[in-house]
């Protein structure tokens, strides 16, 4: 039901008064790449990914989907080609799970018309994504954190985007869910072809799941490709400020970051 999108970013620079969080950034995804934003707190990920949306404009440099700047596409357009999964989901505690999935076809709706069969069949195909059908009729209120995740993706997927963004998507759940969350959006991606950048706080997580790793610093990119070439000791250590070992995982082809403890005095 959906395409991948080419995402550019073009020497973008951003900050708020005082606060300088992206200088020069230049990054391109290719339709259908899966890519995890990795770095400190603070280091640009979730302005990345707001500047990704459009909510956010840059100060200098351009944010282009498929080539058009984001600031020259209406905001009904680009909300139906993308969407976004935050961190947590603000929903009122009395919707249903299928009420608030159908808000992602918000973009599609007007004035004149309403919700249509293929509206319908989008809710009901974004539910099944993401694997809640059988929650269409439970309280949001009344659902699990891990489950609200899930319906956060699948009200994201009801607007059909060829763009998916995430927040820390996996950063109040717990190990089961996290793995599950990650393999839902893996499968969106191999399946459906929809690109997808996320914000991830977990290095491993991003080495199992995702193809291609961005490490911010400072705001700006301190590396960029496989996990393999990301994910070393002499990359990280300066980006972290930690001391750590970079393993081979043991049943997977990646690599497994391990923290070292700090020496005696280092505390």
């Amino acid at each position: 039901m959906t395409t991948g999108a080419r995402l550019s970013f073009e020497s973008v620079t951003f900050g708020y008064p005082g606060l300088p969080v992206l200088a020069d950034l230049s990054l391109e995804l290719a339709a259908g790449g899966m890519v995890a934003l990795l770095g400190r707190n603070g280091a640009g990920k979730s302005t990345l990914l707001g500047l990704a949306t459009g909510v956010l404009a840059p100060g200098r440099g351009a944010v282009r989907l498929d080539g058009v700047s984001l600031a020259e596409l209406p905001l009904r357009d680009r909300a139906r080609r993308t969407a976004m999964v935050p961190q947590t989901l603000p929903a009122p505690p009395a919707f249903s799970v299928r009420e608030l999935v159908s808000l992602g076809r918000t973009p599609y709706l007007t004035a004149w018309r309403g919700e249509r069969t293929a509206d319908r069949e989008a809710v009901e195909w974004a539910m099944e994504q993401a694997n809640v059908a059988g929650l269409a009729s439970r309280l949001v209120g009344e659902i699990s954190g891990g489950e609200r995740q899930r319906v956060a993706l699948a009200l994201a997927l009801a607007q059909e985007p060829d763009l998916l963004l995430l927040d820390e998507p996996t950063s109040h759940l717990d190990i089961h869910h996290q793995m599950a969350l990650l393999g839902l959006v893996r499968k969106l991606n191999r399946e459906a072809g929809i690109t997808v950048l996320a914000a991830v706080h977990d290095l491993n997580l991003a080495a199992l799941w995702f193809d291609r790793l961005v490490l911010l610093d400072a705001g700006r990119v301190a590396a960029d490709g496989p996990p393999e070439a990301v994910l070393r000791r002499e990359v990280l250590e300066p980006v972290y400020e930690s001391r750590l070992q970079v393993l081979r995982h043991p049943t997977e082809e990646v690599p497994l970051v391990a923290l070292e403890r700090p020496a005696r005095g280092e505390e």
